[in-house]
This record gives structure tokens, C-alpha cells and sequence, in this order.
């Protein structure tokens, strides 16, 4: 059955949601009785339409999300035609569009046309993500990135923030969300910057965005009885039901390069499998999000060959989506991008005049040459360049004419000069190094599967419509101000801030003292008079955005 609906946002009498057009068309409704239903939502961060036609003539056959085709996606943002990935990911994630930097948060700017003022005493407030609505449900979740995981988009669907650099609330926050499948990325961000000696067990890297707080994270998981793994090989032997992969200090290495550089880190492909077949143990269905991260990295830096790579890679993972989709029944796919990036062309300068008798093998062939991205081939490079026509041959600059030779010893950005001089061999060309504000493809199947051109925000409440839940509802249900409700209770309240990096919420009543810690999933409550001293654990998560505390009314309902 085809039909139009607009989502309305149902939560405080001042709020909106923030989309202007909103009419996802969805076929084939889930037949009654059906469960459980799962969705798998997978984004090709930063990549674009040009980019996957380039992509597919390079594989030289379809790719798997040609066969899911269903429609286009409008990506702006609440202040901007050109979005960046946090705004983008949490309209993907909420259904309401953001501000530049922010994560899982209300705007405070809105003068995009079309969309509709927030109150002020709303900008910032979170609002509940699909994942946080599937766990709620009682299903499974799982999140993957090929980026540190805590970085925008998986940080979209999973945490709340004011600001995306953040990380230190980012991973606090996914930890005690308590996500049953979590691949990627970003270990850094679990420890802090000074070791004990029982973290030395683990494989730890450079400890570049080390925690702040003094929390060591590692020890949480332990605690929550994940099986925590560092390499391919401890993924696929792993027959837990609760998985933290962290396989590099930050980013894991592109699709190209992995055989060479990191050869010890899983496919994002291999992630995927691994996190459908472990979810879907769960009676209740699952939510699964996927996130091919670096297409994203290699469209700032121009890199042809990577965007490609990681496309490639992200077709993979796509298709192990969609396998299990079709042998389930149940189970809604979604694929796209959040935003286009770079301005990539098949046809530059070079080809102005004779495009028409171009053939597609002058554009594929010389990118066939490389063997790596730009980041693989410079990672090869000996400090005194000794080595740099052997490194430019494995970007796929061989047989070097001596002009090109003498741009590539005199070039103080090597990466750049060697992006460049691939880009016009192949006739590629870029109109920036930043993101764009074109409109995307977008990739759906199964169940209620998306059609036509729709907001990012459609994509939220269609997740959230086919797994049962409404987002607005679920708002208001798992992020209350803390402040006023507790006031209302009759307590004295206030956010000690004593150590900065570990806000405190403190509510007073008579002898009662209750405590709630920043990103948690916990409470403390003491009662002098009973000599009640306990902590309580909830499925919620606390929320501080630099103002305010939002809580559960789960917790709200526990407190006397």
C-alpha cells in the first residue's frame, strides 16, 4: 500500500520536528503477526551519486545496492544546503535536523526554508535516536564504523552531545548504552591517558584521544561481560552474544590497503556478518547500524582511488544486508549517504571539448594502476623520499615523465600533488575539498521500504515506524529536565561541577540525597534515616548538554 504522512512532532508544546518536505512512500506493509522485525541501516559516509557511477564502472558490474534502488534523500541542514555529518546523522538517527557539529541534539539556529522555529528553551535538548528506540523494544543492537567509532555518524546513533569532538562523552555514553554489537574503530577514546598495570594486557595504541576523566573503560565492558576483541581472527572465533571490537587506536585502515598495512583488522563486510548473525539470536529482532566511514576521509583529501575503495567496500557490506534480508522476510534495509562530499566528475578541464568520443576505459584504466589509496602509498614512504617513485607507482602514477617527476620532489603536500596528478591522468575531476549539498541516492529494501525523494528525516521515523515505536513519545519518555521534574518532587537541586569532567547531578529532600553521574546508566540514592545507601541501574542513560540534565522517567519514577 503507497501513502503520504506527515510526521508531526509530539513532544512538548513548543517543540517541532525540524523537516519541510516529508513523504516517504513505503510498499509492502509487514504482514500481521510477523516478528520480530529487524532494520539494518547502513551509510556510505561523504560519498555521492558521481562517486558510485565511478565506483561501478571501475568493479566493471553492477554493484548490490543497484538492485535496492528506491529513491533520492534531501541532506541539508537546519542552518545550511551543505550539511556536515553530525547534523546529518542525527537527522538520520531522531528525525530532527541539527546544527553544524552537534549529536543527537535539538538546533539551536533554524533558518533553512521550509522548516519551523524551536522554542529557545529547546535548542539543545536530546532527542531519542532508532537505536535507543529498538533497545527499548527489548532488541538487539549493534553499531559498526570503519572510523573511530565514537566519530559523527555511529555517534549520531548512539549518543548525545553538544559537539562532536566530544568523544570523551561519546564512548562513555556507548558504553552504558549497553549495545549488544559494537565494530570499529577508536580505542583511544576507552582509556585513559595514564595506564595501570592491569590494562597492559590489551593491545593499546597511541593513546592520541585518551581519556580526560581518569575512567578506564576497558574495566566497564569487563564488568558488562562483553568479549572484548582487537583482531579478524578473535571476531570470527567468537561465539559471544555481547562483542566490543576495537581494532585500531583510531580509524581502521582503507579497503585497498588492509592487506598491507593492517592486515590483523576485519572487512567491513566481516563486520557485518558477524553482527547480523550474532543479533539475530535475539527473540525480539534487532537494529543494526553500519557506517562506511572513509569514503567520507578520501573525498576531502580528492583521493580517487579511496573514495572508490571504500564504496566498493561499503557494497559488500551492503549486500550482506540485503542476503539476509531476503532469506528473513522481515527485516528492512536501508542504505545511503548522509551528505555528498568533494564534487567528484568523471570528465574535468581535459575533457571540455571531447567528452563525446571519450571512452570509459580512458577514465578506469589509470586508476586500475594503483594497488593502494593515498594513505596506504605514503605510508610506505621513507623519511628522505628515496623511495617516492616506487610510492607513486603504487598510487598508480607509473612511467613518471620528468615534469611530473620534478611537481612530486618539489611538493611540500606530496598527498595532494599525487591526488592531483592521478585525478587528471584518469580525467577526474573535483570542485572542493569539502562537503556538498547535492541530492542523494538512496537504497531500501524489504518490508515498508522507502520510495521517492524524501527528508534524512523521513528515514528515522520509517525505521522507528516499522520497529513499533514513535520517536517523539520515546523523547519524552527517556529525556526529561532534570531540574524542573525534580523540583517538582520537592527537592533542592544543582549540577555540581567540583570535577569538571564528571558533572553531577544532586537532588536534596529532607535526609534524602540523590546523585546522578554524567553519561551513565546509574543513580545513587542514600536515605539517612533508613540507612539506605543503593545504586540503581536503568536501560536509559544520562544526558548533560552544558545547562541541563535530562533523565528517564524510568529514573524520575524510582526517585520518592
Amino acid at each position: 500500500m503507497n501513502y503520504t504522512k506527515k510526521w508531526t512532532s509530539l513532544f512538548l508544546a513548543s517543540a517541532v520536528t525540524l523537516s519541510a518536505v516529508s513523504i516517504p512512500q513505503q510498499e509492502v506493509q509487514a504482514a500481521e503477526g510477523e516478528k520480530p522485525t529487524n532494520v539494518i541501516m547502513l551509510v556510505m559516509d561523504g560519498s555521492s551519486n558521481n562517486a558510485v557511477t565511478l565506483s561501478r564502472w571501475y568493479k566493471g558490474e553492477d554493484l548490490a545496492m543497484d538492485e535496492i534502488l528506491s529513491g533520492a534523500v534531501r541532506t541539508y541542514s537546519a542552518e545550511s544546503a551543505i550539511t556536515d555529518s553530525a547534523p546529518a546523522a542525527t537527522a538520520l538517527a531522531t528525525g530532527h535536523k541539527s546544527n553544524d557539529k552537534y549529536i543527537g541534539v535539538l538546533p539551536s539556529v533554524v533558518n533553512s526554508p521550509g522548516l519551523t522555529q524551536i522554542a529557545q528553551e529547546d535548542a539543545f535538548r536530546p532527542v531519542a535516536n532508532v537505536l535507543e528506540g529498538a533497545k527499548q523494544q527489548g532488541k538487539a543492537t549493534g553499531l559498526i564504523a570503519t572510523s573511530e567509532i565514537q566519530h559523527a555518524t555511529p555517534a549520531g546513533f548512539s549518543a548525545h552531545a553538544t559537539n562532536r569532538s566530544q568523544y570523551d562523552d561519546i564512548a562513555e555514553q556507548q558504553v552504558y548504552q549497553n549495545i549488544d554489537v559494537v565494530l570499529g574503530g577508536g580505542l583511544d577514546s576507552l582509556i585513559p591517558g595514564e595506564l595501570s598495570d592491569e590494562t597492559s594486557a590489551f593491545k593499546l595504541g597511541s593513546v592520541k584521544n585518551a581519556r580526560k576523566d581518569g575512567e578506564n573503560l576497558l574495566n566497564v565492558l569487563q564488568q558488562k561481560n562483553y568479549h572484548f576483541v582487537q583482531t579478524r581472527d578473535e571476531l570470527l572465533n567468537t561465539n559471544a552474544s555481547k562483542i566490543w571490537g576495537s581494532f585500531a587506536p583510531s580509524d581502521l585502515a582503507y579497503d585497498f590497503d588492509r592487506t598491507t598495512t593492517r592486515p590483523s583488522e576485519p572487512t567491513l563486510a566481516e563486520m557485518t556478518n558477524k553482527a547480523i548473525n550474532t543479533l539475530k539470536k535475539d527473540e525480539d529482532g534487532f537494529f543494526l547500524f553500519v557506517e562506511g566511514s572513509k569514503v567520507d576521509w578520501a573525498a576531502h583529501a580528492n583521493d580517487t582511488i579511496g573514495m572508490i575503495s571504500d564504496i566498493l567496500s561499503f557494497d559488500d557490506a551492503v549486500k550482506e544486508a540485503v542476503d539476509f534480508a531476503k532469506e528473513d522476510g522481515n527485516t528492512l534495509v536501508i542504505a545511503v549517504t548522509d551528505h555528498g562530499n568533494s564534487g567528484i566528475t568523471m570528465g574535468n578541464a581535459n575533457t571540455t571539448s571531447t567528452y563525446s568520443s571519450i571512452p570509459v576505459s580512458s577514465y578506469i584504466d589509470p586508476l586500475k594502476k594503483a594497488s593502494m589509496t593515498i594513505e596506504g602509498a605514503l605510508s610506505q614512504l621513507k623519511e628522505d623520499r628515496s623511495n617516492l617513485v616506487e610510492v607513486a607507482t603504487l598510487y598508480g602514477l607509473d612511467a613518471l615523465m620528468e615534469d611530473e617527476l620534478a611537481t612530486l620532489q618539489s611538493a611540500e603536500n606530496l598527498g595532494n600533488a599525487m591526488v592531483k596528478m592521478l585525478a587528471n591522468r584518469a580525467n577526474i575531476g573535483f570542485t572542493t575539498g569539502g562537503h556538498t549539498g547535492d541530492d542523494v541516492f538512496l537504497y531500501s529494501f524489504g518490508p515498508t521500504k522507502v520510495t521517492g525523494l524524501v527528508e534524512n528525516t523521513d528515514l528515522a521515523h520509517a525505521m522507528a515506524q516499522f520497529m513499533g515505536f514513535d520517536l517523539n513519545t520515546l523523547t519524552n519518555d527517556l529525556y526529561v529536565p532534570a531540574t524542573k521534574a525534580l523540583t517538582e518532587k520537592g527537592f533542592i537541586t544543582k549540577i555540581d561541577l567540583a570535577d569538571k569532567e564528571n558533572p553531577v547531578f544532586v537532588a536534596q529532600k529532607a535526609d534524602i540525597t540523590v546523585k546522578i553521574p554524567v553519561n551513565k546508566n546509574t543513580m545513587s540514592y542514600e536515605q539517612a534515616s533508613t540507612n539506605t545507601a543503593k545504586t540503581q541501574i536503568f536501560d536509559t542513560i544520562n544526558v548533560y548538554n552544558g545547562t541541563e540534565f535530562y533523565v528517564s522517567k524510568k529514573l524520575l519514577q524510582a526517585i520518592n
